[in-house]
């Protein structure tokens, strides 16, 4: 019998599963989940015996291995050695486009955030590009984005070996078809819906009728994670840590 299931819980799994087969997967700073589902990846493949997997979590001292920043980031990913990462933004749309620049017209936004800072060019140069946003409500997913930060395709004969991979929320998990150059639902969490997922997308998407649910972590994985993971994000993320431990206490 699987115990309950926190709902960031479900998430992390969820990313460990989407990063099976990497060799290198990077985390830029103030992404927890992301870093908690490759630590999770991490330390199955190491119980299984199988092929290490490299975690580089930029901002943490135990769990990245650079020493000039992101500059060794950007080169390793130019040279074909991040296998992953993740993106998010302000606003991402069916084209797999982010904005991590401000809501409004530009140069006029109304809401100013962050910047795009290097997220273009990892997005054209890692092969598998998670987008990665645990809010899912149309004020996030647009029908087109204020501001391209990072186009999520290019034009014929544009050489690309990166893009979107897949599109995590807090509701659903979809694909991305480069082919068709949109979002596929792949599954929805327990707890909620297709007509729900659909009345908070603010752009088309293809799905089956009864779409499945997003499959839930095992007990053995929920061992691990409770345990080894959440030890090891201490080190980067001790407040999100704290909280992780509080939900998980919460749902059981």
């Amino acid at each position: 019998m699987i115990p309950p299931v926190a709902p960031r819980e479900l998430l992390i799994a969820t990313i460990a599963r989407l990063l099976d087969g990497v060799r290198h997967v990077a985390v830029g700073a103030s992404s927890p989940i992301p870093a908690a589902g490759a630590m999770l990846l991490r330390a199955m493949k190491e119980m299984a015996g199988a092929e290490p997997v490299r975690i580089s979590i930029l901002g943490s001292v135990k769990h990245n291995f650079f020493t000039n920043g992101a500059a060794e980031l950007f080169d390793c990913a130019g040279q074909g050695r991040i296998d992953a990462f993740f993106l998010g933004g302000g606003q991402i749309d069916g084209h797999g486009n982010i904005n991590l620049v401000g809501a409004g017209p530009y140069p006029q936004s109304q809401v100013r955030w962050p910047g795009s800072f290097g997220s273009a060019y990892l997005y054209y140069v890692v092969p598998r590009v998670i987008l990665f946003r645990e809010e899912h409500t149309r004020r996030v997913f647009v029908d087109r984005v204020d501001f391209v930060s990072a186009p999520g395709v290019s034009d014929a004969g544009v050489y690309r070996t990166g893009g979107p991979y897949a599109l995590l929320t807090g509701r659903a998990l979809f694909s991305f078809d480069k082919a068709r150059r949109g979002f596929r639902l792949e599954s929805v969490h327990p707890g909620h819906s297709l007509p729900e997922i659909l009345e908070e997308t603010g752009f088309g998407f293809e799905h089956e009728a009864h779409p499945g649910s997003t499959a839930l972590p095992s007990a053995a994985i929920l061992d691990v994670l409770r345990g080894r993971v959440l030890d090891e994000l201490h080190e980067t993320y001790p407040e999100f840590a704290k909280q992780l431990r509080d939900e998980i206490a919460a749902a059981v």
